[in-house]
């Protein structure tokens, strides 16, 4: 749809903006510096490269999700509109993708037409895979193992092998077939980690000492087939055994190239994957964020100081059934985080793209507390907006001393401002998130913000400002007042596709005269998030 642009007048130092409907509306009132926040940008003060460390990788429930139509239609939607540049998913050994199987006598065979449908998938869409190695294929694990045997509805197999040497072979088939199907120089450019979350134990039912052993034939596997491929570890829970990881690797000379592990801004709760149990949000405005820079000052403090540090997993809480992650609030939690976090990491992969997502089996309602950016049927959550926005920022930061705001610029002289109010909302009763989000909770007033934008061509631009916060591209919001539907009929369903749009709220042209500066009023509420982008005309 083309924009209606709005035409603006320059009245002295005042912008007097006509609305398309003729209506006047004259520019902000002065307030009190008290009573306004005031982001004072000049776009010739650089900062720097702006980081794309948010933009980096994203997850995934698990690879067979990744051979369904609807799966591939949200990631192609999400790579153009986000452009991430790896995904990563549990599952890719598992049974369902059909990787060891029976060749008789109980030797096994491998096969990876499967993978290769996902992968050719996903390089089709300029996107690569952070190669999760997990979880063990029924074939090769070791069913005499004490401890747990599957997670998940789908039946991951959390189980050591049986033979270590085996599952070496398996690793190292599966990186040299990778490698004659896309070519050595694009292998280098993966990653590949090893298991997911050793350190609980519904997830890997040895030791650490185990899982280091798994580590090692791994790692010598994957260096066997290229000296320059990237592995890593120990994709834990809780930012675990990080230093122990370091120590392991060069006291017994094991090849490592990154450091991974998981944070989620949960005080307390479980893997709940029913929803009975209960998660309750960390009120502490540094969670996640204060973890993830004590990782990376553990690392820089080692004998490795120079290993990568990714986050393969993060969000708000780590369970699929927490109503933040459909709420409003968690664009803002989203952007808070990233920005305190960004120079310290080399990846921020949110847990996960969309509601597609079979941990606990197939969902019921269209918003259950899934982790998605999307929800299942692809409706567009605060979320997504959040990493929408980020990335409509140009590659330039310029300097600028509020911290929950970014200001950039591109080649092309145009300007973007993305800010936003991060506010914890009271839960005076302390009920767990699966009863305090699940219901409509209406922002509170924020103070007013008032962009100064100085340092611009004169000229003529386009101004677009879009917003997401309680009931601006509020989906979950709209869900509620329909009365929480089961099931979304079409017209539903079109609905909040409309209202989720992400459409801006003010489409401009606007001049700005010789002095080069151009200054906007705007209202807030907690949790809003608005980005502002100046375009050349």
């Amino acid at each position: 749809m083309n924009p209606i642009f709005h035409v603006c007048a320059m009245l002295g130092s005042a912008v007097v903006l006509i609305s398309a409907a003729g209506a006047r509306a004259s520019a902000p009132k002065k307030t009190a510096p008290s009573q306004i926040r005031t982001l004072s940008i000049d776009v010739s003060k650089i900062r720097g490269p702006r980081s794309d460390a948010f933009k980096k990788c994203i997850g995934a429930g698990r690879a067979n999700e990744g051979l369904r139509a609807d799966w591939q239609a949200q990631l192609v939607e999400t790579k153009k509109e986000i452009d991430f540049e790896y995904i990563r998913f549990h599952g890719l050994l598992h049974d369902d993708m059909g990787v060891v199987l029976d060749g008789g006598k109980g030797n096994p065979v491998f096969n990876f037409q499967y993978i290769d449908v996902l992968f050719d998938f996903l390089l089709s869409i300029g996107m690569r895979p952070f190669v999760e190695l997990s979880f063990m294929p029924s074939m090769l694990a070791d069913w005499d193992h004490p401890g747990m045997n599957t997670i998940f509805w789908w039946k991951g197999v959390i189980k050591p092998p049986k033979s270590y040497e085996q599952w070496g072979d398996l690793v190292r088939a599966l990186v040299e077939h990778v490698t004659d199907r896309y070519g050595r120089e694009e292998v280098k450019r993966w990653y590949f980690e090893v298991w997911n979350e050793p350190n609980l134990p519904f997830f890997w039912a040895g030791s650490m000492e185990e899982y280091f052993e798994l580590y090692r034939v791994s790692a010598e596997a994957v260096r066997s087939v290229c000296s320059g491929y990237k592995v890593g570890g120990p994709a834990t829970a809780g930012n675990g055994w990080i230093q122990e990881t370091i120590d392991y690797c060069t006291q017994n000379n094991v090849p490592i190239d990154f450091i991974s592990t998981h944070d989620y801004g949960v005080l307390e709760g479980y893997l709940d994957d029913t929803g009975s149990r209960g998660t309750v949000l960390n009120p502490d405005e540094n969670a996640v964020k204060g973890n993830m820079i004590r990782s990376a000052e553990t690392i820089k403090a080692s004998v490795l100081p120079g290993l990568e540090l990714h986050y393969t997993e993060w969000s708000a809480s780590y369970t699929p059934t927490d109503f933040i992650h459909d709420t409003y609030q968690e664009a803002a939690y989203i952007l808070d985080k990233v920005k305190g976090a960004e120079n310290h990491v080399t990846s921020l992969s949110y847990w996960v793209f969309t509601d597609i997502f079979e941990e606990a089996g197939p969902r019921i309602a269209p918003f259950h507390g899934g982790f998605g950016l999307m929800n299942l049927q692809g409706l567009k959550k605060p979320a997504y907006h959040a990493y929408r926005f980020m990335n409509r920022l140009g590659h330039v930061e310029l300097e600028n001393s509020d911290p929950e705001s970014w200001a950039c610029t591109d080649d092309c002289g145009n300007v973007q401002v993305l800010f936003w109010d991060f506010t914890i909302t009271p839960n005076p009763d302390s009920l767990n998130n699966q009863l305090f989000y699940r219901r409509e909770l209406p922002a509170r007033p924020a103070k007013p913000c008032l962009i100064r934008i100085q340092g611009l061509a004169p000229g003529h631009y386009g101004l677009a400002v879009t917003r997401t916060g309680y009931r601006s591209n509020d989906v979950y919001t709209a869900y509620l007042d329909m009365g929480s539907p089961a099931h979304l009929s079409r017209r539903q369903m079109e609905t909040l596709r409309g209202i989720s749009a992400g459409n801006p709220e003010i489409q401009e042209v606007i001049r700005v005269d010789k002095g080069g500066t151009y200054e906007r009023r705007f209202s807030m509420s907690e949790n809003d998030v608005i980005l502002l982008e100046l375009k050349r005309l």
